[in-house]
């Protein structure tokens, strides 16, 4: 096991930073199955195509699997939009092989948006967090007048 302290990555996919990553301590395990851990938290900057940040995740813990390129978040997990629309749960995977999903959980989950909080069982959302689904929404959510269905 190697530690590094104060780990900053840039992510790149097809030669375009789309992430930047920032943690006090990450362990690089070479196992069978090699895995990155993130044990005392981590940030991440997603960048759109401008370079400029379009969304942002915090997690107390992480563990980025390397064959797979899938990272396991969990601990106070939380991702904020442009929008300021803000996800809060305690388990999310963040998997760039499923284009425009890949932020999913099953657990449940609570977005928080300017005028509606909306809770929920399993979620999966754009690494922008500009689109989401709650596959099995909780509780009163209220629908304007506008938008309500007549038929």
């Amino acid at each position: 096991m190697k530690k590094l302290k104060m780990q900053i990555s840039i992510i790149r996919w097809g030669g375009k930073a789309k992430a930047k990553l920032l943690s006090p301590l990450m362990l690089r395990v070479q196992d069978v199955n090699p895995y990155v851990e993130f044990p005392k938290t981590l940030h991440v900057d997603f960048f759109n195509e401008n370079g400029e940040i379009d969304s942002r995740l915090d997690a107390l813990y992480g563990k980025y699997f390397e064959k797979e390129s899938k990272v396991f978040l969990k601990d106070s997990v939380k991702v904020i939009n442009i929008l300021g629309d803000t996800l809060y749960c305690n388990e999310l995977w963040w998997d760039r092989n499923r284009t425009g999903n890949e932020f999913y959980t099953d657990k449940a989950v609570r977005i928080r948006r300017k005028l509606q909080i909306i809770d929920g069982i399993g979620m999966q959302a754009s690494q922008d967090f500009k689109s989401w689904v709650i596959i099995n929404p909780v509780g009163v959510i209220n629908v304007p007048n506008t938008q309500f269905p007549t038929d």
